[in-house]
């Protein structure tokens, strides 16, 4: 989320099948997992995934645990009366439009509950408007989009285990929504050397497809990026959905509603290219409008556009 230069994520994205293809020999190792039509339920049953799913040869394996073999050490579920901003303890606000974001981003974030809000039902909405206020100030656009961004920077972060959030993304020309995750070191370390996590990244001129990836030294603006579809051509807009990775020292993998559809990992990095996921993340939650990657909104794009979180929650291994 942090850099996406066009020419080098059109680039990535045309090549992304036939790097798939290419790659099948080593998906049981680490690479990326394309399972046609494996991923797209709700999400709505169990957190922990699908044991007994039987993938067609040469998708990734996925190592999947009981769920005995988790214990929540953080979560949000968003429980509270409607208008409210979520918890304070828990979330702060990120603020103000480009050149701050680095992708040409249309949007001017604020931290009022017209952006960012509980809806009294359980569930978090972040809110894009098609609107212009006093005191915004961009340098990309016509400035008039206001947006949410949370995050847990300096509330919490963690190293290792298992990050998911369910959620329904907008669809719409121009959307880009975001389940993210940035080393908690970055006041003293730049990014990309800090780390980027991205568990979620939808494109509303794509809404079938989740986009996953990491960021760091060597491989930045066109990073270690794996992705899925749903099967007939059905969109992530249409329903809530659980994106997941699960995170060890030397391995992250990415999972769509309980299916694994890629993996990276410290072994498969390439001369330059160095492993930085060795300590805390934070969470990042945004609904970014236009963009280099995403493009501008059209006048199909409809306004308000909302991001819907059913909650977040994150994961340790018992010992």
């Amino acid at each position: 989320m942090r850099l996406r230069p066009f020419t080098a994520r059109l680039f990535a994205t045309r090549l992304c099948a036939v790097a798939l293809l290419a790659t099948a020999p080593l998906l049981a190792g680490c690479g990326a997992g394309h399972d046609e039509g494996g991923a797209g339920h709700d999400g709505g049953g169990t957190p922990y995934g699908h044991r007994d799913d039987a993938r067609r040869p040469g998708a990734v394996q996925a190592y999947e645990h009981h769920a005995g073999e988790w214990k929540l050490v953080w979560s949000d579920d968003f429980r509270g009366p409607a208008h409210r901003r979520p918890d304070p303890q828990k979330w702060v606000f990120d603020r103000g439009g480009e050149p701050q974001w680095g992708n040409h981003e249309w949007q001017y974030y604020t931290d009022r509950p017209g952006n960012v809000s509980l809806d009294g039902a359980g569930h978090l909405v972040v809110t894009a408007r098609r609107e212009r206020l006093p005191g915004m100030a961009c340098v990309v656009g016509p400035c008039d989009i206001t947006s949410g961004r949370i995050t847990t920077k300096g509330r919490f972060s963690r190293a290792y285990g298992r990050f998911e959030a369910r959620i329904k993304v907008p669809g719409g020309h121009g959307m880009w929504p975001a389940f993210w995750m940035l080393g908690a070191n970055s006041d003293k370390v730049a990014w990309p050397d800090n780390g980027e996590i991205d568990v979620m990244e939808v494109l509303g001129r794509q809404p079938g497809t989740v986009h996953g990836a990491v960021h760091g030294p060597g491989y930045v603006s066109q990073g270690i990026e794996r992705h899925t579809g749903l099967p007939r051509s059905r969109s992530l807009a249409d329903g809530f959905h659980i994106y997941r990775i699960d995170w060890t020292p030397d391995r992250i993998t990415w999972l769509l509603d309980g299916k694994v559809y890629g993996s990276a990992c410290s072994g498969g990095l390439k001369n330059g290219q160095k492993w930085v996921f060795d300590h805390p993340h934070y969470l990042l939650l945004n609904l970014a409008v236009g963009g280099d990657w995403p493009g501008p909104p059209d006048d199909s794009t409809p306004f308000p556009a909302r991001m819907v979180v059913d909650y977040v929650r994150v994961y340790a291994h018992r010992h």
